[in-house]
């Protein structure tokens, strides 16, 4: 839409003082704050103070707005309406993660379940006027398509040697109810040492019966080369893992383990015995990883019978690390690389606190998954160093070959 003269003689005047970098921030500025009017009336279907068959709605002042670019920030205003919502398309959210909070919010918002944070989020996204419930299917809508298509994307492409499993925890509303839902979240190691995220589920439980859904549902979407999967001692993992992944070991993360120790052992001694079990880890090879869980257990021992008994009932779980590449020791001992991921969900959930529905909660985390995959895909960095993941696929086996340690065939 051109300006008109008034328009353009207002966006000289106000050019007329500023130099060199400020020039460019005003020129920006002004420019953006006019097409955002211009796109308003467009919207409205009538200027301001102007009367039109056309108009749809009101306007209701302003809100601000900073938008930071690389001329510095611009302070442009947001037209608010009396009635629905109005968001300029040149600063339409267009990362993932923004778009499902919105909707997230909005739909929290429209059904009446808001908290008071997500209140003060509605406003801060100018929307404290309202906001139609068809708007909000249309941005689900568009979401939820792309979001459905990673979920379910085929993972043949190549072969993952490593996966990562670990499940945190959000609230949701469940017929009527405030409940905490398991999010079961799955990445892999490529056999190049790249990163990927596999999967990604909600649920009512961590038991056998829904970990067991979510490995074959990655395994039905062609994920393969599995050699050892890493996650914490949840309720039904090892068994569902046994029963799924079969020829894969499983090894139980240590800083999970280490937190169960604590909780049975005094916080004085934390440090001391945490600082006993960590030798375990550091030890050149894989006789010296074994045999050293056994000199700490009998350490230990005489102090803490249950550390003992809980290190000794948790060696092949522990160590199972020790039968691959000693360089990739330290990345496959314990869930670490799924911590920022987790991070991430928790800094983007806790803005929610309250989801209306499991699609919400779902559809948030899957926004913050697909973000970091992308990032993963589109920056490339190796996980794992090269020339070292060869041998987890030697060309032939010879027949008869023993299994990897700490799996079975069940």
């Amino acid at each position: 839409m051109a300006l008109s003269q008034h328009d353009l003689l207002r966006l000289l005047e106000s050019l007329r003082s500023a130099d060199g970098l400020e020039l460019v921030r005003s020129v920006a500025e002004r420019m953006l704050q006019e097409l955002i009017e211009a796109e308003a009336t467009a919207r409205i279907g009538a200027e301001w103070n102007e009367h039109t068959d056309a108009r749809t709605a009101l306007r209701n002042g302003h809100r601000d707005k900073t938008l930071t670019t690389q001329a510095g920030d611009l302070g442009l205003g947001i037209p608010k309406l009396r009635s629905g919502s109005f968001f300029p398309v040149l600063l339409e959210r267009r990362r993932r993660i923004d778009q499902a909070l919105f909707a997230v919010v909005m739909e929290a918002y429209v059904h009446g379940v808001s908290t008071r944070s997500v209140d003060d989020l509605v406003k801060a996204l100018g929307s404290d006027t309202g906001i139609s419930k068809s708007e909000v299917s249309r941005i689900c809508k568009d979401l939820d398509g792309q979001l459905s298509a990673f979920r379910r994307r085929r993972l043949d492409h190549v072969r993952f040697p490593y996966v990562y499993l670990d499940a945190t925890y959000c609230k949701a509303r469940v017929e009527h109810q405030i409940v905490s839902r398991a999010v079961v979240i799955a990445t892999g190691i490529t056999e190049d040492g790249g990163r990927e995220v596999l999967g990604v589920m909600v649920g009512d439980s961590e038991s056998e019966a829904s970990w067991t859904a979510f490995l074959r549902s990655l395994r039905e979407r062609g994920l393969d080369g599995v050699r050892l999967v890493i996650g914490d001692h949840h309720l039904g993992l090892v068994a569902a893992i046994r029963k799924v992944m079969l020829g894969a070991g499983y090894q139980r993360c240590r800083v999970h383990f280490l937190r169960n120790v604590f909780n049975v052992i005094h916080k004085d001694a934390a440090e001391m015995v945490a600082a006993t079990i960590r030798t375990v880890f550091a030890q050149p090879n894989a006789g010296g990883v074994r045999s050293q869980l056994d000199t700490v257990a009998d350490m230990l021992g005489k102090q803490f019978p249950k550390v003992k008994e809980m290190l000794l009932e948790a060696k092949d779980d522990l160590t199972a690390f020790a039968a691959f590449p000693e360089r990739h020791w330290k990345k496959i001992q314990s869930t670490n690389p799924l911590e920022r991921i987790n991070r991430e969900i928790k800094r983007r959930t806790d803005v929610v606190q309250v989801f209306p529905n499991d699609d919400a909660l779902l559809r948030l985390v899957t926004a913050v998954l697909f973000e970091l995959h992308d990032e993963w895909i589109a920056f490339p960095r190796r996980y794992l160093p090269e020339g070292s993941m060869e041998v987890l696929y030697p060309a032939e086996l010879p027949e008869g070959a023993p299994a990897l340690p700490n799996t079975t065939d069940d």
